[in-house]
C-alpha cells in the first residue's frame, strides 16, 4: 500500500509533463504554424476601418478541379484584396516569375511554390464567381515569422508591417456600394461550409495535386505538368481529363484513358 501511495503521489507530481510534451509537438507542426500565421494576419487586418473594409476569412471555394482555400478576403470600394499568408523563418529568395521560391535556414535550403502564383488561382476563382474585372482584384502575400527577403520583392509581397500600407495605397474607388454588398453576398453564399470535412477534402485535393506533379506527365505545348481533373459542368460532367497546370495561360487538355 505504501508503494502504491508513493507511485500515485509521483504520478500526480509529473502529470503536467505529458501535456507540455504534446503542446511542444503541436506548435512545431506546419498546421499550427499556418493557423498562427492566419490568426496574426487576421488581427492586423481588423485594424482597417470596418465601415470601409469588410473582412472574410478562411474561405474554401469549389473549382473545376476540386477546391481552393483563401486565407483572407477584404472587400471594399477600392477593390477586393485576396490575402495569402506564409508563416516562415530564415532567408527567402524569389522573384515574381519563378515557379518556386527558396527558403534557407543556415545550411539547409527548401523550395516552396511561388505564393504569387498560388494566389493567382484564388484571383481567377473569384473573378469567375463574382463576374467582375480582374483589375478590381488585388493579390497580397504576407510573410509572418522571423523571415528576411534576400531578393527584391514586389510591392504586394510584404512583411506583416507592410500589409496595411499596401492595401491603403490602393485608393482609387473601383466598386460602388451596391457592388460591394453583392460581392460579399456572392462570396458568403458560394463558399463551402466551414468545418473539418471541408478542410479534409481540400487537404486531400492538395495531396492529389502533389502526387500528380510527382508523376511527371507533361504538356505537349508548354512543357508544364499535366494534372488530372474532373469536368464539373457541361455534357461531360463527371468525366476525367488531363489539363495543363499553367491554365489559364495554357489551355491544353488531353483525354484520360
Amino acid at each position: 500500500m505504501v508503494l502504491i501511495g508513493m507511485l500515485a503521489n509521483a504520478a500526480l507530481q509529473i502529470w503536467y509533463i505529458f501535456p507540455v510534451i504534446l503542446l511542444t509537438f503541436v506548435v512545431r507542426t506546419p498546421w499550427f504554424k499556418g493557423v498562427l500565421g492566419e490568426f496574426s494576419v487576421n488581427l492586423i487586418l481588423k485594424k482597417l476601418p470596418q465601415n470601409e473594409y469588410h473582412l472574410i476569412k478562411n474561405v474554401t471555394l469549389p473549382t473545376d478541379d476540386g477546391t481552393t482555400q483563401i486565407d483572407h478576403i477584404i472587400v471594399s470600394k477600392y477593390g477586393v484584396f485576396v490575402v495569402e499568408t506564409k508563416n516562415m523563418k530564415g532567408w527567402i529568395f524569389g522573384s515574381s516569375n519563378q515557379k518556386q521560391w527558396t527558403q534557407k535556414i543556415y545550411k539547409y535550403s527548401t523550395r516552396f511554390q511561388n505564393p504569387i502564383h498560388q494566389n493567382y488561382k484564388h484571383l481567377k476563382t473569384l473573378e469567375e464567381l463574382l463576374n467582375i474585372n480582374i483589375t478590381s482584384l488585388f493579390s497580397v502575400v504576407v510573410f509572418i515569422g522571423d523571415s528576411t527577403f534576400k531578393t527584391s520583392m514586389p510591392a504586394n509581397v510584404t512583411y506583416a508591417s507592410g500589409c496595411l500600407p499596401y492595401i491603403r495605397s490602393c485608393s482609387i474607388e473601383r466598386l460602388s456600394l451596391k457592388q460591394v454588398k453583392e460581392i460579399i453576398s456572392k462570396i458568403e453564399s458560394g463558399r463551402l461550409e466551414r468545418g473539418f470535412s471541408t478542410n479534409q477534402a481540400h487537404r486531400s485535393h492538395v495531396k492529389e495535386i502533389i502526387k500528380q506533379k510527382t508523376d511527371g506527365k507533361r504538356c505537349i505545348k508548354c512543357g508544364s505538368v499535366m494534372m488530372l481533373r474532373e469536368a464539373k459542368k457541361g455534357q461531360h460532367t463527371g468525366s476525367k481529363f488531363w489539363g495543363c497546370s499553367s491554365y489559364p495561360k495554357c489551355r491544353t487538355v488531353e483525354k484520360f484513358t
